[in-house]
C-alpha cells in the first residue's frame, strides 16, 4: 500500500522550505530547498523506499499558519505543528526532548545526552538528531558542540545561526 503525501513550499526568510504532511493532517518530514535528497532518504528509511508517494499540494493550514507564525517570531507556534515521527523509540525521545530545549538557549549533545540519563550518548544523541525528518520543527539547530559551536546542520551554518538568533530575540521572557 502506498502513503500518499502531499509536499508544500512556503517562503521563510531563510529561503523556501518544503513541508511534507499525510491525510491525516500529520506533517511527515520538513527541510528547505536543496535538501530534497535529504527529505526523500529520511522518509524511505521511516516508511520503506518505494511505499510513499509525493505530490505537489497544499498541507493543512494550521501547520503553514504556525510555520509562517514561527518564522514571525512567534517561537512557541511549533508546538502547535502536529508531526507523525515514526522513528524508533530512542529517536523518538531525542526529538521529544529537542522540543523541550528552550528557545535562545542551545544545549550541548553532551548536555541533552545527560538530561536523558545517559550521559556517555553523545553521539548516539547525534545520530538520532541528524535522523531528524523535521527540520525547524523539531528544533535540532538548538543542539550545538560542547564548545558551542554551531555544528551539524542540514540547512548550513548560517541558518542555524539565524534560527537561534531569531529565537533569542523573539523567546518570551527574554
Amino acid at each position: 500500500m502506498t502513503t500518499r503525501l502531499v509536499l508544500e513550499t512556503i517562503q521563510t526568510p531563510i529561503g523556501a522550505m518544503l513541508l511534507v504532511a499525510d491525510a491525516d493532517g500529520f506533517l511527515r518530514a520538513a527541510d528547505f530547498v536543496g535538501c530534497e535528497d535529504r527529505l526523500d532518504r529520511l522518509l524511505g528509511r521511516r516508511l520503506g523506499k518505494g511505499t510513499f508517494a509525493l505530490a505537489p499540494g497544499a498541507v493543512p493550514a494550521a501547520i503553514t499558519n504556525a510555520m509562517r507564525d514561527y518564522f514571525a517570531g512567534e517561537i512557541a507556534a511549533l508546538e502547535r505543528v502536529p508531526v507523525r515521527t515514526d522513528g524508533t523509540p530512542f529517536q523518538q525521545t531525542v526529538w521529544q526532548a529537542l522540543r523541550a530545549i528552550p528557545p535562545g538557549l542551545p544545549l550541548a549533545y553532551g548536555g541533552l545526552a545527560t538530561q536523558l540519563g545517559r550521559p556517555q550518548s553523545a553521539r548516539a544523541v547525534g545520530h538520532a538528531n541528524g535522523a531528524n525528518p523535521f527540520c525547524v520543527v523539531i528544533p535540532c539547530h538548538r543542539l550545538v558542540g560542547a564548545d558551542g559551536a554551531l555544528t551539524g546542520y542540514s540547512g548550513g551554518t548560517d541558518r542555524k545561526r539565524w534560527l537561534l538568533e531569531h529565537e533569542a530575540r523573539h523567546a518570551s521572557g527574554r
